[in-house]
């Protein structure tokens, strides 16, 4: 048995030692380098002064840094519950639907999220346009005059967000309507038998068995809005650039605009701790929510 056992655990080994070495190779190396980086001030490329904790030091003390951690958090609150929320409710609609409407409309919303963020930007730079969009006759029988949305401030985030959530909920529908799909007709057929109306229906049945896949994409957004930068980088060029500024655009900016390896790294290390933390947090959730 002993060497039934052994046997087993070489075989194992083998198998997953090519995992293991492009593992190591392209994600633990990698990480350690980029740690030992954080406590030196190196350029992007080549070797540097150790100087312990001043990255760390002068990160927190960073007033645009702060600027970066909150237009990240706030584009978070912007854009996750809203595109979670509505991708579960089109995505009920859309379920509904039945033969080659389903498909269509399903189609309809899928469609802008195979666009790249390129197209994206020059679809909706050419409707937001202060001076020739589209969407500039609207905005301007209400408020009385054309207003650059992406040279506005307080409407930036809010607008970037938006075009966010219509750019990727449709990924979000995909991923509602397969749960959907995995649920049982005949669940439904029982509980209208004994008199349950739709919203009693949805409160005992829906909501609880698609609550996996709430918290999945949930946790998807989040990373991916964490780690923000394509649409904000592209709509704020021209304007109040540093107002405008995220966590990934702060890295981008210390190690390959100003040449500054260690503090990149560093800024790195953060955004990566949150990204852990928040991870941890969604588990949690996830199994707090599933134990009632």
């Amino acid at each position: 048995m002993q060497n039934y056992r052994r046997s087993e655990v070489l075989t194992a080994l083998i198998l997953l030692t090519p995992f293991l070495l492009v593992y190591g190779v392209l994600f633990i190396y990698p990480t350690i380098k980029m740690v030992i980086l954080t406590f030196t001030k190196a350029p992007l490329i080549g070797s540097g002064d150790w100087v312990w904790f001043a990255n760390y030091t002068k990160l927190f003390k960073d007033r645009l840094f702060g600027v970066a951690v909150w237009n990240t958090l706030y584009f978070v609150l912007l854009s996750v519950i809203p595109s979670t929320l509505l991708g579960l409710l089109i995505a009920l609609g859309v379920n509904r639907l039945k033969g080659w409407w389903q498909s269509a409309v399903l189609a309809a919303f899928f469609v802008p999220y195979i666009l790249p963020v390129s197209v994206v930007f020059r679809i909706w730079g050419w409707m937001l346009d202060s001076q020739f969009g589209i969407f500039q006759y609207p905005i301007a029988a209400i408020f009385g005059g054309n207003i650059p949305i992406f040279r506005t401030l307080p409407l930036f985030m809010p607008t970037v967000a938006f075009i966010t959530i219509w750019w990727l909920v449709g990924f979000n529908v995909l991923l509602f309507i397969a749960g959907l799909r995995n649920i049982s007709a005949e669940i439904y057929e029982a509980a209208a038998l004994d008199g349950a109306t739709r919203w009693q229906s949805f409160r005992r049945i829906t909501w609880p068995l698609v609550w996996p896949i709430t918290v999945l994409v949930a946790t998807i957004q989040l990373i991916l809005q964490l780690k923000i930068f394509d649409q904000v980088y592209l709509f704020a060029q021209g304007g109040r650039v540093d107002a405008t500024l995220t966590m990934v655009q702060f890295i981008y900016r210390a190690a390959f605009q100003k040449n500054q390896g260690g503090y990149g790294a560093t800024s790195s290390l953060v955004l990566f701790a949150i990204i852990v933390i928040v991870s941890v947090l969604q588990y949690q959730l996830t199994r707090a929510r599933s134990l009632k």
